[in-house]
């Protein structure tokens, strides 16, 4: 058989792909063990983890995502915890070259890479800052819309992290919560709502399950 053969072969195919598999769980395992002591944000080097939709939920995926926000033309939102960018780019052309991003992250290096996506995909109407979330670098009521997908949990004040957010919501905005078993930084239900709540946000909605979810929580006020 040559060699083209080898690597189509349905065993060859399979093995290689239960190796990757293992791969990343073993690494999501010792991430989560070492995140117990302290911070660890997904560090530049490892971004391909998280540039792509997880094949194994729905709810994690930058389409669903989007479109669960009801975006409209001209509206302002923050991708907070941007990473490299994988919900950067749909966040923008979904409000339209009239509308705004800001995408926040500690680490320059994903924020060069979120950068350079939407570059390419020819978004003008990105805004990147270098900030941690809960130093209160934002803006008081300046978005209609904030996601926080798979951060939460490399956030170590979470609590100033979301008193943040809402002080940045216009009356009537949304805040998108993603979560996903599969993070090794993941957070329950109950810890998301207690937090929200504890801002003075309400749950609207709620998508998924218990184990890999997106919540939606409002601020009071105009609708």
């Amino acid at each position: 058989m040559g060699t083209f053969g080898a690597l189509t072969n349905p065993m060859t195919l399979s093995a290689t792909l239960a190796l990757s598999l293992l791969a990343i769980v073993l690494m999501a395992t010792i991430w989560r063990l070492a995140s117990r002591r302290q911070s660890l944000p997904c560090p530049v080097w490892l971004r391909w983890l998280v540039e792509l939709d997880n094949p194994f939920t729905r709810t994690n995926r930058a389409r669903f995502i989007v479109e669960t926000l009801e975006l409209a033309e001209g509206m302002t939102v923050l991708d907070a915890g941007c990473g490299p960018g994988r919900m950067t780019v749909p966040l923008a052309h979904g409000v339209g070259p009239a509308g705004r991003v800001v995408a926040l992250d500690l680490q320059p290096g994903m924020l060069a890479r979120a950068k350079t996506k939407t570059e390419a995909a020819g978004c003008a109407n990105v805004e990147f800052v270098a900030a941690p979330l809960g130093g209160n670098t934002l803006p008081t009521e300046r978005f209609d819309r904030a996601v926080l997908v798979t951060v939460l949990g490399e956030i170590p004040d979470r609590a100033a992290a979301f008193a943040e957010l809402s002080s940045a919501l216009k009356p009537g905005g949304l805040l998108a919560v993603v979560e996903v078993i599969f993070d090794p930084h993941f957070q329950t239900r109950r810890t998301v709502t207690d937090l929200a709540v504890a801002t003075g946000l309400r749950e609207r909605a709620f998508f998924g399950h218990r184990l890999a979810y997106v919540i939606h929580f409002a601020k009071p006020g105009a609708e």
